[in-house]
């Protein structure tokens, strides 16, 4: 029953909760409706007045665009009117410039017209001057009995002669500028390098004379049926002429060690009194043994003076053979000396290679040693010789250009043909044959008297100097200039000379007149 009771008590709870929930539920949703109808009023009154402020606002904005438009309406119409206006004045000015453009065009075909007319009267009266100018000139050239053709030639031949004249004149400035700078520094070297050598020569000829204690040693050198001079001819190579030349035996041979050779043997044969060919022989032996000797010390000599090392011992017989060797009449042993000397003052002078400069001079003439035994000039032996015996490239080219058998290429080159030219050139150095020497002179005044103009022409200074005198009429001044050139040109072509020959041409104008 309790049990009832108690279930009875909790279902009767049960359901007064629920009905006190759904009384509780049932007031809190009509308060909720309550609220929530609130909101949507308030909700709708802010709506009223949001929509009206936006259609105010909107209001605003339409009558502000309006404004606007209008503005710029007006704006644009005022642009259009101003536009407007613009284009009429343009077209005003365009039917101006229209009518301007009309009116040119009218007057250049006026223009036109009389240039056309100018035109025609103008080829009319061309027509005209060509003939009358064609008329003129053959009636000129009938009265000046030449050509129109001759007269240009002559015209052009004068302005060649101008032009001609104009560069002489223009060739003398620059080549007198150029000796300004030049002519006083080259002479310093020259007077220097002549001022402190000075060589002494000995003569030497293609014969040597010996001479005899009395005229009975001439028939002991000639000896029974001829037998020493056979023998003493064979033992040397040398041509022993015996003749009438009193107390004097001749000895001639190109080759100056064999007529040295032979010279010395004689002397001694004679000296000793015992002439015969076996004696013949031997001293002839003896003397060459000895004579080789002293080429030797000769050579070594020269290489020493001239402080010229490491030279080839053949070369330096070469060098000794050199003092029995002369060129016309200058000792060549003394002349390269000279010219080694020579040389290396001016390389000094020049600040370069002295012992090259020294070498160079010393050997330019060594194949004169044996030009008597091999074919060629003796700058090609001498340049074949340095070059088997070690020489370096350089003094091979300066033997060989020497004598400008080829084109100088270094100053070496040019300073060893200085050296030679002052040493061979020098008054006194030299001597050459009375009928040669003649020869030359008349020969040089012969050349320089071939040119127009020239009246008187006179070699002097043994030929090394030539004086030419010409019409001062016919010539002027810049023209002697051109004259003195082509002279020179002519004389290196045409002459063979040693050392340099001086072109003077003289020129004046005189008044001559008389008082009475």
């Amino acid at each position: 029953m309790i049990i009832i009771i108690s279930l009875a008590t909790c279902i009767a709870g049960i359901v007064a909760g629920y009905l006190a929930a759904r009384f509780v539920e049932k007031k809190k949703t009509g308060e909720y409706q309550a609220i929530g109808q609130k909101i949507l009023d308030d909700a709708k009154k802010e709506s009223d007045v949001v929509r009206r402020e936006a259609s105010i606002q909107a209001k605003d904005i339409v009558i502000q665009a309006r404004n606007e438009l209008e503005q710029e309406a007006k704006s644009r119409k005022a642009e259009l009117q101003n536009t407007e206006r613009r284009l009429s004045q343009k077209e005003v000015n365009l039917d101006k410039k229209m009518e301007t453009l009309d009116k040119k065009e009218d007057d250049l075909d006026k223009k036109e017209k009389q240039i056309a007319n100018r035109e025609a009267y103008l080829e009319s009266r061309i027509g005209e001057t060509e003939l009358t100018l064609k008329q003129q000139r053959e009636k000129l050239e009938e009265i000046a009995g030449i050509t129109a053709e001759d007269a240009k030639r002559a015209l052009m031949q004068a302005m060649e002669d101008e032009a001609r004249y104009e560069a002489t004149k223009i060739a003398r400035k620059i080549e007198e500028e150029a000796r300004e700078k030049a002519d006083k520094k080259a002479k310093e070297i020259l007077a220097v390098a002549i001022q402190r050598y000075a060589g002494e020569y000995v003569a030497e000829d293609a014969v040597s004379v010996v001479s005899l204690p009395n005229e009975e040693m001439k028939g002991r050198i000639i000896g029974r049926e001829g037998r020493n001079i056979r023998a003493l001819e064979a033992a040397t190579g040398v041509d022993i002429i015996i003749d009438d030349t009193p107390e004097a035996v001749i000895l001639s041979c190109f080759n100056p060690i064999r007529r040295e050779v032979a010279r010395v043997a004689i002397e001694r044969l004679i000296s000793d009194g015992r002439i015969h060919p076996a004696r013949i022989e031997e001293i002839v032996t003896k003397v060459a043994e000895e004579l080789e000797e002293k080429l030797k010390t000769t050579g070594e000599q020269a290489v020493f003076d001239t402080g010229v090392h490491n030279v080839h011992p053949e070369v330096v017989k070469l060098l000794g053979r050199l003092k029995f060797r002369s060129s016309y009449s200058q000792n060549v042993y003394q002349h390269s000396l000279e010219v080694a000397f020579i040389s290396g003052i001016m390389a000094a002078e020049l600040k370069l290679n002295v012992q090259e400069a020294r070498r160079a001079g010393l050997l330019h003439d060594i194949g004169k040693a044996v030009d008597h035994e091999v074919e060629g000039s003796h700058s090609a032996i001498g340049a074949d010789l340095a070059r088997k015996y070690g020489e370096s490239e350089d003094i091979i080219h300066a033997i060989l250009a020497h004598h400008e058998e080829v084109p100088v290429v270094n100053l070496i080159d040019v300073i060893v043909q200085a050296a030679d030219a002052l040493s061979g050139a020098r008054p006194g150095a030299r001597r050459e044959m009375l009928e040669s020497y003649i020869k030359r002179l008349e020969e040089l005044e012969r050349i320089a008297s071939s040119f127009h103009g020239v009246e008187k022409s006179y070699a002097i200074q043994a030929g090394r100097e030539i004086r030419i005198v010409v019409s001062s009429e016919k010539m002027n001044d810049d023209a002697i200039f051109l004259l003195s050139k082509d002279i020179a040109k002519k004389v290196e072509t045409e002459l063979s000379y040693p050392g340099q020959i001086k072109i003077v041409v003289i020129r004046e104008t005189r008044a001559v007149e008389y008082a009475r």
